[in-house]
């Protein structure tokens, strides 16, 4: 009995030494989640719809997807998920029961966010008001609901993990890599796809067609050379190009739900990285 005593002391004076969990900033999560743009593929387009609850239909030309719930919501939302099977869904495009996600979920990107700002979202989320809206079923065209065909498409072309730092580059433009690259995901509709939605090899960030069949902007210097960075930041603050005009709906929400939103630091860092691209033509 002594020795049991004593081992349970040990064992409660070591779990006190032992250092806490990492616990996950809500607050800053906050920000990452503008950063990324969540709220434009997890909240429905009519008025008044409960932010992040899911419904947005987004049209594809393999049928039309439906941003799901993600709220805390224990049956409709993410309640039930601990903050491993949400690391998994961001890391490596896998639900919770290990079935794969579609690449409409942008993970090929997401893969690159640190664990701290993975962990910094999840908290957010966690305290987002909980919304029992349902969601609702992809309804895509033959073959593509067969699910397990995106195993073949992540070979093809999912290559998880963080985003390697550049050496002998300024950190503003590491920075702006890993806004453009991993939170911003911009390289999902501006970096030009083939028939089975895969990054065209050495074209990155160079235009094409988005995932609804409009055209993107070339984002390497070829697209940009007659922008100042004093346009560019105006633009992605403001919406409104050097000419007075604006840009395509699309375009316009992405502004206002996430470039308007980012530091004066984190917009410079976006321009910065940008112009250290090398310039791609336009395709013909």
């Amino acid at each position: 009995m002594r020795l049991l005593q004593c081992v349970a002391l040990a064992l409660m004076l070591g779990a006190a030494d032992a250092p806490a969990l990492a616990q996950g900033d809500a607050k800053r999560g906050e920000y990452l989640a503008q950063a990324g743009g969540c709220l434009g593929c997890h909240t429905d387009t009519q008025r008044g719809a409960t932010p992040y609850a899911g419904g947005r239909a987004l049209k594809s030309p393999f049928g039309t997807f439906y941003g799901p719930n993600i709220t805390p919501h224990p049956d409709a939302g993410i309640g039930r998920w601990s903050e491993a099977d949400f690391m998994r869904a961001v890391r490596h495009g896998r639900r919770p029961d290990g079935a794969n996600y579609y690449p409409i979920f942008p993970y090929p990107s997401f893969t690159r966010i640190t664990d701290d700002d993975s962990r910094d979202l999840w908290a957010y989320f966690r305290a987002l008001p909980a919304s029992s809206q349902a969601n609702r079923e992809h309804d895509l065209h033959f073959p593509f609901g067969w699910r397990f065909l995106i195993t073949i498409w992540k070979w093809l072309y999912f290559t998880p993990g963080p985003l390697a730092k550049a050496q002998d580059v300024p950190q503003i433009v590491n920075r702006g890599a890993y806004l453009v690259r991993a939170l911003g995901h911009c390289g999902e509709c501006h970096t030009p796809r083939n028939l089975l939605r895969g990054p065209k090899a050495g074209r990155l960030l160079a235009g094409g067609k988005s995932l609804e069949g409009k055209d993107s902007s070339n984002l390497t210097p070829t697209g940009l050379k007659k922008w100042s960075d004093r346009d560019l930041a105006d633009f992605l603050t403001t919406g409104l190009t050097p000419d007075g005009d604006v840009p395509a709906e699309a375009m316009g929400e992405v502004i206002t739900n996430t470039t308007s939103k980012l530091t004066p630091q984190d917009l410079a860092a976006m321009i910065a990285y940008l112009r250290s691209l090398p310039a791609i033509p336009d395709e013909n």
